[in-house]
């Protein structure tokens, strides 16, 4: 079962955070990971993580925001691996950048881009890159990572991103109807409140989780794994929700 042995998985933003547990769960399930990140040192910590567990790793560092870096760095990936075959699309928040919460009344329009070109364009340019690769080969998964705030208004000042991972959702169903007749799966994932929340702000939000705990890498890895296995290919188009049950609709 969800035997990923003699795939290739690039999943963005894997230094750190949930991105790993996305990555370690790919390479439990006999892929190959491409650790991707902004930063050098990260990227090679995490993958070095993997392969100390004999798992297989190597690196690949990019911005997702830069289209031409994305592009550049994937045509190097598929022409070392014979092709990426899942594309995790896990960068968010503001990216490098301070994640600032503002009312959108109160926003300053030239601190929206960074949301939107994260958690949008970094989605797409990335995408964008592997969709070709994939329809040829007739097999492929785009997963974008997204977020409760892209499915349900919320009063914590974060609405263009929001926006932004509302937009990365729908991204995902209409692609998904472009390519399916490739064999290839396009879905999205809503993650919930999950462990990277200041410890302060931890213990008020869980009483909020029917399931009563935050979300971790291993929570995030395993529905990745999920729909990046074979055993998934007749599922697309569709926005799977990790939370808890927070949300139940």
């Amino acid at each position: 079962m969800w035997d990923l042995t003699g795939k290739t998985a690039l999943v963005t933003g894997s230094g750190s955070g949930m991105g790993q547990g996305m990555a370690k769960q790919l390479a439990l399930q006999g892929a190959h990971v491409i650790v991707n990140d902004l930063f050098v040192d990260k990227a090679e910590h995490s993958a070095q993580g993997l392969r100390a567990q004999g798992l297989s790793a190597s690196t690949r560092v990019f911005d997702v925001t830069d289209p031409a870096a994305v592009r550049a760095s994937i045509a190097e990936a598929e022409a070392e691996f014979d092709g990426i075959d899942i594309m995790v699309c896990n960068v968010g928040n503001a990216g490098a950048e301070h994640m600032e919460q503002a009312h959108f009344k109160d926003s300053l329009p030239e601190n929206w881009t960074k949301f939107i070109d994260v958690n949008l364009y970094g989605v797409m340019h990335c995408t964008h890159a592997v969709l070709p690769g994939m329809c040829e080969r007739g097999w492929g998964r785009v997963i974008s990572i997204s977020s409760g705030a892209g499915r349900t208004g919320l009063n914590i000042g974060v609405s263009i991103y929001g926006a932004a991972k509302a937009g990365s959702i729908n991204l995902m169903r209409h692609i998904s109807q472009e390519v399916a007749a490739h064999g290839v799966t396009c879905n999205a994932i809503a993650l919930g409140l999950m462990n990277t929340v200041p410890e302060e702000f931890a213990a008020p939000v869980i009483k909020s989780i029917p399931c009563g705990r935050l979300g971790t890498p291993e929570d995030a890895g395993n529905m990745v794994g999920f729909l990046a296995a074979k055993e998934s290919e007749w599922i697309t188009g569709q926005l799977f929700c990790v939370d808890g049950g927070s949300a139940p609709y």
